[in-house]
């Protein structure tokens, strides 16, 4: 038995890279599509490079705010945002790989936790939470293309 867990989630989006990569270091179009269904942001901090902090609140729909702080830990810009997620509740790194894949993009995200009782429970739940992210990503990405 590994003393981690890895959770791993991909989609192709039908934009170019750059584009797929600026939803993400926009934190203006961040704020609109990070979290699962429900959950509204404010961004307090977003300094994308090694060593530069993010803090994001996120508020679920019955009002409960969850403050999160995270580390980035490499930035390759268009390509890998490496950071460490290091509250609430549980610590982690996430990887999030943006590639070209013919005329689309390809958003692969990658969360490594140490393994506890607790996250071997959430493993299903953070799949299909980070699914949900990638849905309102993906209606942030159409509504762009409309020019909203």
């Amino acid at each position: 038995m590994t003393d981690k867990i890895e959770i791993c989630n991909d989609r192709l989006f039908p934009v170019d890279r750059a584009t797929l990569y600026d939803a993400y270091a926009d934190p203006h179009k961040l704020a609109q599509w990070w979290g699962p269904e429900g959950f509204s942001n404010t961004i307090t901090a977003f300094d994308l490079k090694p060593g530069g902090q993010w803090r994001i609140s996120m508020t679920a729909d019955n009002g409960t705010d969850f403050h999160n702080r995270w580390t980035f830990d490499e930035v390759v810009e268009g390509r890998t945002v490496r950071m460490t997620h290091h509250e609430p509740v549980h610590r982690f790194t996430l990887e999030m790989s943006f590639a070209d894949e013919g005329a689309h993009a390809r958003l692969s995200w990658r969360m490594l936790f140490d393994r506890t009782e607790d996250t071997e429970a959430m493993e299903k739940f953070l799949h299909a939470a980070n699914e949900q992210n990638f849905d309102r990503l993906q209606r942030v990405l159409q509504q762009g293309e409309g020019g909203n």
